[in-house]
């Protein structure tokens, strides 16, 4: 059963309002699922995004943030639980402590540190736990396009590819972890 899904996503908004309303959707889906959003504990961006929706829709929203970033005055101190870590190390830890499933939205570097660090976490069965990409808009293409090429490059195991669910909708997400966690 999934208690809580973290979800990794950009400290910024993006050019495509797609992005915001993907992750406003995701988190009044989590919301009303009653499933605990965990996320990077930020106020800006989708994250910011993800939490409010979730917080609007009645759900519990887990920050978890670097003292770094709190001193930056980024950190929301409006969620059910802000945890402050001493570094991004620390960070990523909680946070894959805390989630039964994984879940990215469209990011950046720290998004994609997130996503590919979760997924060699899978790789070296330091869990077993499902991780979705969340392709909204297209925007996750040709990333799937070059994990096919490391497969076909005999750098990437289909197996391991294979572990990255991929989704186009929050409902398709959520349905695809669902089915995941049951099987």
């Amino acid at each position: 059963m999934i208690h809580n899904v973290a979800v990794f996503c950009a400290s910024a908004s993006g050019v495509h309002p797609a992005y915001r309303a993907a992750a406003e959707e995701l988190g009044r889906a989590l919301a009303t699922r009653n499933i605990g959003l965990i996320y990077g504990g930020s106020n800006v961006g989708l994250m910011k995004a993800v939490a409010e929706a979730a917080l609007t829709a009645g759900g519990k929203v887990i920050g978890v943030i670097p003292e770094v970033l709190v001193d930056l005055e980024v950190a929301h101190h409006g969620i059910t639980e802000l945890h402050i870590t001493g570094t991004m190390h620390t960070r990523k830890a909680l946070i894959g402590e805390k989630a039964d499933a994984f879940i990215a939205l469209p990011g950046g570097f720290g998004t994609f540190e997130e996503l590919f660090e979760v997924l060699a976490w899978h790789t070296l069965k330091i869990h077993a736990k499902p991780i979705l990409l969340l392709n909204v808009n297209g925007f996750y293409d040709t990333l799937l396009i070059f994990l096919d090429h490391c497969i076909a490059e005999g750098m990437l195991k289909q197996r391991n590819r294979e572990v990255l669910l991929v989704a186009n909708t929050v409902e398709d997400a959520l349905a695809q972890l669902s089915a995941t966690i049951a099987a």
